[in-house]
């Protein structure tokens, strides 16, 4: 039987894309492994590099803030709550441009969905967010702040990170292929972003002037409410936060999806 391909009934290209990473899923696993080997093949304390790292920063900004923010009650806790979110959406964005610009000479020799490498990203980061979360349990514990029973929530929270975080990842890798010097570029905005983000501060300290655009319209402000809110408040998010949260992870998904997507046959061009 002779099988007859017509490029004119190809399916939607971001169909196509989606089929291709769920054949290459074992290969996504094989990316995602390699990533977490290497990372700690080298180093003395292995695994643990990723649960020190957010406790390392959490004791130096605990140091400098905690008496200047002494309105927040248990500032370890809170701080590192929201530390542990945004560590998994910077790391993740910035993996998933890097893998694109400098491992994308695999494309030439072996067929494989453009978009592994930002799916592999967003898997290794969820590896370390997972081994991020039991020292987070442990603090908490140890400085005296309850868990109640909605970090629960948390797989719901971690699902709209990595979707938002997927969404730009894949955004920013169709641009950076074409100008590798928005990987550095991003590194500067993403230091901006972090300290006009509420997470080492609270929010009530926000001018009413400056709220708009630190939080209302901040993305990040949502994510980490959704995150935060379950484990170191112990409560729901409010339900017009959580709808927020969820509706900018979908939006923003299908648009870096479908941007990738088109883009995809060109990549291969261009590194």
């Amino acid at each position: 039987m002779t099988t007859i391909y017509d490029s004119n009934k190809r399916r939607p290209i971001f169909i196509e894309e989606l089929i291709g990473i769920i054949h290459y899923r074992d290969l996504i696993f094989q990316l995602v492994r390699r990533d977490i080997v290497t990372r700690y093949k080298r180093s003395i304390l292995g695994v643990a590099w990723t649960m020190l790292n957010p406790l390392g920063l959490m004791i130096v900004l605990t140091l400098v803030f905690s008496n200047l923010f002494h309105s927040i009650h248990q500032y370890p806790a809170y701080v590192l709550s929201g530390l542990i979110a945004w560590n998994f959406f910077s790391q993740t964005t910035t993996a998933s441009m890097s893998l694109n610009v400098w491992g994308g000479s695999l494309l030439h020799r072996i067929y494989l969905p453009r978009s592994s490498f930002t799916v592999s990203a967003i898997g290794t980061g969820l590896v370390n967010l997972v081994l991020s979360i039991p020292p987070l349990v442990i603090i908490m514990l140890i400085i005296g702040t309850p868990i109640r029973w909605t970090i629960l929530l948390l797989p719901y929270s971690i699902l709209l990170l990595a979707a938002f975080a997927l969404g730009i990842g894949l955004l920013l890798s169709s641009w950076a292929t074409s100008f590798p010097d928005i990987v550095e570029m991003y590194q500067i905005a993403l230091i901006a972003w972090m300290y006009l983000t509420p997470i080492i501060y609270p929010q009530d300290i926000i001018p009413v002037t400056y709220r708009l655009f630190l939080v209302d319209l901040n993305p990040m402000y949502y994510l980490i409410q959704v995150f935060r809110l379950p484990v170191y408040d112990g409560i729901l998010p409010p339900l017009h936060i959580l709808l927020i949260a969820t509706g900018i992870a979908l939006i923003t998904f299908l648009l870096g999806w479908i941007v990738f997507s088109k883009n995809a046959d060109k990549i291969i061009y261009r590194i």
